[in-house]
């Protein structure tokens, strides 16, 4: 009777009992590699493909991810466009499935959530910095326009972080009123205005500058400030209040 050491048919050595043992795959020890690179050295020893494949090695356990890495890396441009890609876009890249596209969205969820953890209770005129890096991450790449409120207290510490609204790829109505009102609600002295422009280009409109000056007028005579209004783009930001706008 066969025993359960038995070879199977093919895998033996010519004129041998002894068995050939497959080649190892190519990217056998990879892996343990990438993650002892990692782990020895920290991030900036990584590429961005490299540092996206330890994301994918978790979701895709038996298969060589570099080619995947590489491919969403070619298909969207850069890590952070690959992070925020839509789901359905992120499907159509060879190898990605959706429980690949969920791991991507999770893990630039945390990096937002973080950001915005970075500036929560914080004097946030002495944490500029960090505002813009949260704005940018959390705006920078939608595919239509935002308008959101950063709602502070009279230390300038962030009471509310909403969506006031979201638009089309180029427009995204405001009601200066309703903004008051909402500011009201919440009893914040101060507020920051942000919206995104998807085509990248952060340079304000004639109708952003003019919408911000109304606001500021709107909440001026009812003790409420707003300190900026920040426009973020993929190619960067622009502040109205630095540009001397209103």
């Amino acid at each position: 009777m066969a025993g359960a050491e038995d070879e199977l048919p093919g895998l033996h050595e010519a004129g041998s009992a002894r068995p050939v043992r497959p080649e190892p795959a190519h990217h056998d020890g990879h892996r343990d590699r990438l993650r002892e690179r990692f782990s020895q050295a920290g991030p900036q020893a990584v590429a961005d493909y490299e540092l996206l494949e330890l994301v994918l090695f978790r979701t895709i356990p038996r298969r060589d991810v570099k080619p995947i890495a590489k491919a969403l890396i070619a298909r969207f441009g850069s890590l952070a466009e690959v992070l925020n890609a839509p789901t359905r876009l992120l499907c159509e890249v060879p190898g990605v499935k959706e429980a690949v596209a969920l791991d991507i969205a999770i893990v630039a969820a945390v990096n937002q959530r973080a950001m915005l953890s970075a500036v929560k209770e914080r004097e946030v005129l002495s944490s500029w910095a960090a505002v813009l890096a949260y704005c940018k991450a959390a705006m920078a790449y939608e595919t239509r326009e935002q308008f959101r409120i950063l709602f502070l207290d009279k230390k300038n510490a962030l009471i509310a972080d909403e969506v006031q609204g979201t638009g089309t790829v180029d427009h995204t109505p405001v009601y200066p009123r309703e903004v008051v009102r909402r500011a009201l609600e919440l009893s914040a002295t101060a507020i920051i205005l942000v919206h995104n422009h998807p085509s990248g280009d952060p340079t304000p409109s004639r109708a952003d500058i003019e919408m911000t000056r109304t606001i500021a007028e709107t909440a001026r005579p009812l003790g409420i400030s707003v300190h900026d209004h920040i426009i973020v783009g993929r190619s960067g930001h622009a502040s109205l209040k630095g540009l001397k706008l209103f």
